[in-house]
This record gives C-alpha cells, sequence and structure tokens, in this order.
C-alpha cells in the first residue's frame, strides 16, 4: 500500500541516540511537509522493546518504515538489525540504515542482516534535507508497503 492510500500519517521509528540527528529529522519532515508521525527511541534496547511492543511501548504504533543509526548505545546497530532479521513478525517492516558509517563491514552487514537499504548521513543541513526528500519520494511515495497489519503476521 502506498503511503498516500494509508488515509493516515505514515508511522516512522528514528532510533537515534543524537538529539540534533533527532531535531534535523524533525525539521526535515517539516519543511518537506512529510504527512508523518516520528517516534524515537535512543538506543537499541528501547528500539526493540518499541518494535515488539514491550513495557513503556505497549500501546505504540506499528511504524510502517523504521530508520536505524548503528552507533547506538546499549546494543547498536548491527544488533538491532540481527534481532529484527530473526524475527518473522519485525523483519516485515521496511528497515533504512541512516547512519554516519562508511565502513564497508557495516555497509556489506547491514545488508546481510536484511536492511533495505543503507544511507549516510550528510553532515550539512542542505544535503540532509536532500536525502531525507529522497527518501521520502521512493519510500512513501513510489514503493508498495504493507499494512501495519501485514506487519503482524507470522
Amino acid at each position: 500500500m502506498k503511503c498516500s492510500e494509508l488515509g493516515r500519517p505514515i508511522e516512522i521509528l528514528l532510533v537515534e541516540d543524537n538529539p540534533g540527528d533527532v531535531l534535523l529529522m524533525r525539521e526535515a519532515l517539516k519543511e518537506l511537509q512529510v504527512q508523518a508521525q516520528l517516534s524515537v527511541v535512543s538506543d537499541g534496547l528501547e528500539a526493540l522493546a518499541f518494535l515488539r511492543r514491550e513495557g513503556p511501548y505497549r500501546e505504540a504504533p506499528r511504524p510502517d518504515l523504521t530508520l536505524l543509526d548503528l552507533n547506538l548505545p546499549e546494543k547498536n546497530g548491527l544488533e538491532v538489525l540481527a534481532e529484527i532479521s530473526a524475527d518473522p513478525s519485525l523483519r516485515r517492516i521496511p528497515l533504512i540504515v541512516l547512519t554516519s558509517s562508511q565502513d564497508e563491514h557495516d555497509i556489506a552487514k547491514s545488508y546481510e542482516l536484511c536492511a533495505n537499504c543503507y544511507v549516510t548521513k550528510p553532515v550539512e543541513l542542505e544535503h540532509f534535507l536532500k536525502v531525507v526528500h529522497l527518501l521520502e519520494e521512493f519510500w512513501l511515495t513510489a514503493v508498495q508497503l504493507p499494512s501495519a497489519s501485514e506487519h503482524a503476521l507470522p
């Protein structure tokens, strides 16, 4: 289902521990007028709890799309990806690695662990906006996403 057909804002989970990057994402979505509800968690353990709807995240919305940084406290992004890829209900949620790492090992491992794409975060605001716009154009406009109810299937 395309996001424009959902009849509601797209649910995005941003897994990011840098408050500056969270602010950049919020501003980019606002400036680009993306109809999205952004939920933010700051470490890998929180990300998994949110996705599994555990603890304080029992009522959390099921994300339509997850943006994952690799450099996280508690459990790093690759560890989070490994758990997501091992869980049939979680691996159906499209996942974009959005990180500052340009390390070839991180890129290869992310794809091996079922990341849908790997994007290096730009430092400059103008380039960051361009990346978010491209992600929005592709993931929220062109791509058919499974509905949230489809994510829950075993």
